[in-house]
């Protein structure tokens, strides 16, 4: 099973901050809807039917047991 490193603690913790200051751009209004749409979108946010949906996504396919009781 794949072990996470500090590699990829930063690069999850980078992409976090990241995407936060995009949604607090977005509700602050410094950026359109139509600006945020391939931020989020990129980002594994879809609007379905007035409801978002986040794809969650699994780096090597592998989650431990603390992983997934976090997504539950």
């Amino acid at each position: 099973m794949y072990r996470y490193d500090e590699f990829d603690h930063d690069f999850v913790q980078a992409r976090v901050a990241e995407f936060s200051d995009q949604v607090k751009r977005r509700l602050a209004g410094e950026i359109t809807e139509d600006q945020f749409r391939p931020l989020r979108l990129m980002n594994g946010v879809y609007l379905q039917l007035h409801a978002y949906m986040l794809r969650i996504a699994v780096p090597y396919g592998t989650l431990n047991s603390r992983q997934l009781r976090m997504l539950g």
